[in-house]
């Protein structure tokens, strides 16, 4: 890791050249489980340019009283479906998001037909026809059909029909779907991950991947940032597959960031400007969910009639941009919005890339992991800490921290 990337933060983030986000890592520094205890995990803590380490159980005793601390509390879905073809051909249907209906919680709802795009393994062997399997739910039995429609890219459209009407499509994930671990810990899903590949306050079904900060977190942390006087907020984005998508394009303007779908309630909002639009993320996918509702105010302050459509973050907007209003100013065009609409929650999505020469507005220190070489997680990184992600890494590899989703976690303050 010799090349110094701090350069690109002035350059126009769309030349930036991946190949500079790369650094060593062996498969033995990636964690392939997680530890018994979570918050037993190390910490890295990132002050101001200087770098110290911790137990993770300590992270409360570095916040101020009164700062505020906001998690994703989605739920990871068993999203990867098995069927067997009548050939033995074992073909995986990976659930990637929700399209008839496309609400997630309506579609979980359905007792008969739901629709969802996903990801197929092993396509070549289903060119054509239904797949089916029989499978037990509640005492009964039932068949699940699946039908392969059009495609989307690298993803299918596939209607899923059962012919139960007292089971819901929840149940049928819940019971005939599998937990869908990241695929670079080269392993299959092991029972013992229903429970650690969640964390302690997930809530709402939807992503098919942890957001993965949040592991480390127990009820004895969340006790000890109560007696801090740490506010806590959460707000809810559905992670995609597309989190582990690689860069594979030199420059990064050639790379297509995936849509996430956010839900953050009139209260969060209220409360965000309650704290001057000043935030502490858990996680790269709060850092996402917070940092785009300022792009969705600034839409709504241009064009207070926006639709719910209009207010999609896209991939450049924020470096497109002309306007620049006060954080707290864009929050409060939210909550207009939502008043205007009798609405208590912001739905939206959000392609939103954050990378070298974004300037952060409402996260002000993030809780997260150590991401992956060349990885759009680790271009959000660099843009917090102003290019001084090298030095972090190099601490992380020389002193024994654990990589990646099961691996152990940074505090860093810029």
């Amino acid at each position: 890791m010799q090349r110094n990337t701090k350069k690109s933060m002035k350059a126009n983030p769309k030349h930036i050249h991946i190949s500079e986000y790369n650094y060593p890592l062996p498969d033995e520094r990636i964690a392939k489980f997680p530890l018994s205890v979570r918050d037993e995990s190390k910490l890295l803590v990132y002050r101001h340019g200087d770098i110290s380490e911790d137990s993770f159980s300590s992270l409360p005793t570095y916040l101020d009283k009164g700062n505020l601390m906001v998690f994703n509390n989605t739920k990871v879905i068993q999203a990867r479906l098995h069927f067997r073809k009548e050939t033995g051909a074992l073909i995986e249907v990976f659930c990637l998001e929700p399209i008839q209906p496309n609400d997630y919680v309506l579609n979980f709802q359905q007792t008969k037909h739901a629709a969802w795009l996903c990801m197929i393994g092993n396509l070549k062997k289903w060119k054509e026809g239904a797949l089916k399997s029989e499978i037990i739910i509640k005492g009964e039995s039932l068949t699940l059909t699946a039908t392969r429609g059009a495609n989307y890219g690298t993803s299918h459209w596939v209607d899923f029909h059962w012919d139960n009407p007292q089971v819901a499509f929840a149940d049928i994930l819940e019971v005939f779907g599998e937990l869908p671990i990241p695929p670079y810990l080269n392993r299959n899903t092991q029972e013992s991950d229903k429970e650690s590949y969640q964390t302690v306050y997930s809530k709402i079904k939807g992503s098919v991947a942890a957001p993965t900060a949040g592991l480390h977190f127990t009820p004895a942390v969340f006790d000890a940032l109560q007696e801090k006087g740490i506010d806590i907020e959460e707000l809810t984005l559905h992670v995609g597959a597309g989190t582990f998508k690689p860069v594979k394009s030199e420059e990064i303007a050639d790379h297509e960031m995936h849509t996430e779908y956010i839900s953050v309630s009139r209260a969060t909002i209220a409360k965000l400007i309650d704290h001057d639009a000043r935030a502490i993320a858990v996680g790269t996918t709060s850092v996402r969910t917070l940092e785009s509702l300022y792009h969705i105010g600034v839409t709504l302050a241009n064009n207070p009639n926006a639709s719910e459509k209009d207010l999609h973050v896209k991939q450049w907007q924020p470096y497109e941009q002309k306007e620049h209003i006060n954080p707290i100013v864009a929050l409060q065009k939210i909550v207009g919005y939502l008043d205007r609409n009798g609405m208590e929650t912001l739905h939206s999505s959000t392609q939103i890339i954050i990378a070298p020469g974004y300037e952060y507005k409402i996260v002000k220190a993030i809780v997260t992991n150590f991401h992956q070489p060349q990885s759009t997680l680790l271009l959000l990184v660099s843009a917090f800490v102003k290019g001084d992600w090298q030095r972090i890494y190099n601490y992380a590899l020389e002193h024994e921290f654990r990589f990646l989703s099961y691996g152990d976690s940074s505090l860093l303050i810029p």
